[in-house]
């Protein structure tokens, strides 16, 4: 167990936290989230002992092994899976096995395992560094953004890693279902104070919210109450008779603490503009072909067709040539053999990872959002600019001094400035936290144009794709289908070879090839949907019923507590306090009743709907 108490942490004028206490508890899986700079990463090299608070203490047992991906490589053996092993524990030396299952994981091939590590990317590099310290077996795993160089393939496998990890576990990521699906607590940086509940990312934040509205309540009538106060002190000072009572009121006034307004915290907020586009289809590619390497052909005889309003994900490892072909689509390259047709009423807004090396050094953020059209008001750029964070004089920052979250969020406010109909996006969500994520999934779905997008977050690939380009097998193939269909009817194909989690057959219902055995199965089918799930939503609706009325006792106790506290009621406080930790700890059991129905829901009602949509 790791024991924080009362440290405090800021560089000159800004505090990243201040006086913070929380403990990681023996087998706990904590995600730690909060804004990009508030000082997640800060407080990692913390416990690390790479950096030191600047008051406070942190209590580590002895010979507590905590482990922390290293970004610089230290490469000393001749092979992938020797330098994997090296790091092996003593009585593991020989246990190659362990180290080629967690490397096959995360991507490495058998023939990649028997090269040397220097001779692979950066990418590459991070994720043997991570199998270094998975193989280690530490009491403690330290993760920051472990996701950023894993393709979905590799995410989805230590995912399940992680999700059965035995020890304690720590883990910063932006993508908010990876962590949901790993962790067992959320601890959150929020107004320079660390919070931590037993729960996911929704639970924490819907807590944050219903204290912050407790507070509200509570300052309102605080001052409410105050200015009565002080009314009354005011218009009876100078009656004799009424003495006693206005004593007795400048006594309770004087004991009154002044809660401050909560400063309102800046959310990201923008949507993108959408230029009317009245045709059906946006773009043709026919039979492309394109490769860097005449002896390694990337993309081979690939067709498709883009349609308005279709939103696209592009999925498959690392390498394998997404990049590229949202490259040949955007114009950026030009196909070896075939062709790209596309309408003269497209628009185009491309976001590309490498764009952020475009960004001109020299130019403030308003000055590189403007570049994309002179012709606009400054006005307009600066509102841009604020959508994206960047208010008042931070618009003035150089594109020099950003962090690569920043450069991110500039890139997007220069798609932003002009209408599109399509966009083509590539990653869009790396460099972006939790919040910034939230924001620009609710932008895209927001879009009424057409959506090109790699990405490797599954819960952007759930929440919008209609359809899906896979790269897998050496192969390019369209999928006219949901991400989870996908998953269901066709999967990945390393999960799929190692029995990894794709439905198996015996749990799925034979869909008979009659048009009357197709309509008797769907009839049986939607009658066995609304038996499985109308106890549960009729359970969770009960429960968030339940959840609502303790959220106004316990807003009722409060503001009785304060009330109680100025009259100087001891006997009458402790009674309240009890009923509000008695309040407390049943809306905890009601969250965590609710966290597990909506879960068994949200399968049974994707389950059915796969069933009927197979049966039609």
């Amino acid at each position: 167990m790791i024991s924080v108490d009362n440290i405090s942490k800021s560089y000159g004028d800004h505090v990243l936290f201040d006086e913070v206490s929380f403990k990681i508890n023996p087998k706990e899986r904590v995600g730690f989230v909060g804004r990009n700079g508030h000082g997640k990463t800060t407080l990692f090299r913390i416990l690390m002992g790479k950096e030191r608070p600047d008051s406070g203490t942190v209590l580590i047992p002895k010979l507590y092994r905590i482990a922390y991906v290293e970004q610089e490589f230290d490469f000393t053996e001749s092979t992938v899976l020797l330098e994997g092993m090296k790091h092996l524990p003593a009585n593991q030396r020989d246990h190659h096995w362990k180290v080629e299952r967690i490397l096959t994981g995360l991507g490495f091939s058998a023939e990649d395992m028997k090269q040397n590590p220097l001779d692979f990317s950066g990418g590459y590099q991070v994720r043997l560094n991570l199998a270094k310290i998975l193989v280690s077996d530490p009491d403690m795993l330290l993760l920051d953004e472990p996701t950023n160089y894993l393709d979905i393939a590799s995410i989805r496998w230590i995912q399940r890693f992680l999700a059965s990890w035995p020890r304690e576990l720590v883990l910063i990521t932006h993508d908010r279902g990876f962590m949901d699906s790993v962790i067992t607590h959320t601890m959150g940086i929020h107004r320079k104070k660390i919070r931590k509940i037993a729960g996911n990312t929704e639970k924490f934040y819907t807590q944050i919210a219903q204290d912050e509205a407790i507070y509200e309540k509570t300052r309102v009538n605080d001052e409410k109450k105050r200015k009565e106060i002080e009314l009354f002190i005011s218009r009876f000072r100078a009656k004799a008779r009424l003495a006693n009572m206005v004593q007795s009121r400048v006594k309770t006034l004087a004991k009154m603490s002044q809660k401050d307004r909560l400063e309102k915290i800046r959310q990201l907020e923008f949507s993108f503009s959408s230029k009317p586009f009245s045709g059906k289809q946006m773009l043709r590619a026919e039979h492309i072909d394109f490769s860097y390497d005449p002896t390694q052909p990337l993309i081979r005889d690939f067709s498709c067709a883009i349609e308005s309003g279709r939103k696209i994900g592009v999925i498959g490892r690392n390498g394998k040539g997404k990049t590229t072909l949202l490259r040949l689509l955007a114009g950026t390259l030009q196909p070896q053999s075939g062709k790209i047709t596309v309408n003269p009423g497209v628009a185009m807004g491309v976001y590309e990872q490498t764009n952020i090396q475009t960004l001109i050094p020299q130019h403030t953020i308003e000055e590189e959002i403007w570049t994309v059209n002179h012709r606009i008001e400054r006005q307009a750029v600066r509102n841009i600019c604020g959508a994206m964070l960047f208010e008042g004089d931070d618009a003035l920052k150089k594109i020099d001094v950003l962090s690569g979250g920043e450069k991110s969020r500039v890139m997007l406010g220069k798609i932003l400035l002009t209408p599109c109909n399509l966009l083509i996006l590539d990653e869009p969500t790396n460099h972006l936290d939790m919040d910034a994520c939230d924001a620009l999934l609710e932008a895209l779905d927001s879009f009424d144009g057409a959506l090109i997008m790699v990405t490797h977050n599954e819960m952007f690939l759930h929440a919008l794709a209609d359809s899906l380009i896979v790269f897998q097998d050496d192969r390019i193939e369209h999928f006219d289908g949901t991400y989870q269909r996908f998953l269901d009817t066709i999967g990945w194909a390393e999960e799929v070879r190692t029995g990894g989690s794709q439905p198996s057959a015996e749990t799925l219902p034979v869909i008979k090839t009659s048009k009357k055995g197709q309509r008797k199965i769907r009839s049986e089918l939607i009658a066995a949907k609304s038996r499985e799930l109308k106890p549960l939503e009729t359970a969770m609706a009960e429960i968030e019923n339940r959840i609502v009325a303790d959220e106004e006792t316990m807003s009722t106790l409060s503001l009785a507590i304060q009330e109680a506290a100025q009259s100087g009621e001891g006997a009458r406080i402790a009674a309240l306090s009890k009923e509000l930790a008695a309040c407390q700890d049943r809306m905890e059991e009601a969250f965590n009743k609710l966290d597990v129905l909506s879960r068994q829901y949200e399968e049974k009602k994707a389950f059915f709907e796969t069933q009927l949509s197979d049966a039609a």
